[in-house]
């Protein structure tokens, strides 16, 4: 019973210091390593400008779009970075997924609208594209999931028993209790959470690890800005990454691989 997840299954054969880390290091924020990564995005935003010619202007692809679809591809490709720790046991994530947030409105007090999605690897970029820009609007409009509905039941009970479910459900997500549907529907239980703060005019900054959940990986994209000694068009993406997962050369060369396909715009069709 213990031994099992409806989101991954246990690696077996791990080297013994890969094996141990969690013992040494058991929450995510005491492995947490930081990556900055300067990608230059002239030709992507070219592609995208003849991407979106002839399509609906509510359809229409950004960077951000265009990010994730590296992002997620990176993700099919190289498989050991998506990854998890749970119970003390490294587990191999059976899916891709992607968390990010999005404000209702840019106005200060907007609530934060957070949006996971299941990226197939045969989805071909205009599904992505399409996929994403219906799911905002449809949580923009006022889409109420049911992980909506279980935090606001959570925040009608006293202070202390909600401290106490929440500290009961990470426990049954250690013993790897939890139902299918709660894990598919919590946006804590993804690959990687994303936070576009170039869309409200802001530079990448670092974010924090959560403890709870499975997402060993967080990534914050800044706002496009003018590189001073070459006039090139630039974004800041820094990362979060739980090292527990795999090591930092192997999760370098992935990063390596998303600024290779952004700056090579084509290559992401």
């Amino acid at each position: 019973m213990f031994g099992k997840r409806p989101d991954g299954h246990q690696i077996k054969d791990l080297s013994r210091m890969r094996a141990f880390m969690p013992f040494v290091s058991p929450r995510r924020n005491d492995a947490n390593v930081l990556f900055t990564t300067e990608i230059e995005v002239d030709d992507a935003l070219g592609f995208i400008e003849r991407f979106n010619e002839g399509r609906d202007p509510e359809r229409h692809m950004t960077l951000f779009h265009l990010y994730l679809r590296a992002l997620t591809r990176v993700f099919h490709e190289r498989p050991s970075v998506n990854r998890f720790v749970a119970g003390g046991r490294l587990w191999q994530r059976n899916h891709v997924a992607v968390t990010f947030a999005a404000k209702q409105s840019l106005e200060d007090g907007s609530p934060l609208k957070t949006v996971k999605r299941f990226v197939p690897e045969d989805e071909s970029l205009a599904e992505m594209v399409d996929s994403i820009t219906g799911r905002i609007k449809k949580r923009r409009s006022g889409e109420v999931t049911q992980s909506d509905k279980e935090i606001n039941l959570a925040m009608l009970l006293p202070v202390t028993l909600t401290r106490i479910v929440v500290w009961l459900l990470d426990r049954a997500n250690h013993f790897h209790l939890l139902p299918k549907k709660m894990i598919d529907e919590d946006p804590l239980f993804t690959s990687i959470f994303v936070a576009n703060l170039g869309s409200v005019g802001l530079d990448a900054g670092y974010h924090h690890l959560w403890e709870y959940g499975t997402c060993s990986h967080f990534a914050v994209v800044g706002k496009v800005h003018t590189r001073p000694h070459d006039g090139k068009q630039i974004i800041h993406v820094k990362y979060n990454y739980d090292e527990r997962v795999e090591d930092g050369l192997y999760a370098a060369k992935a990063l390596g691989m998303i600024k290779e396909w952004i700056e090579k715009p084509e290559s992401l069709l």
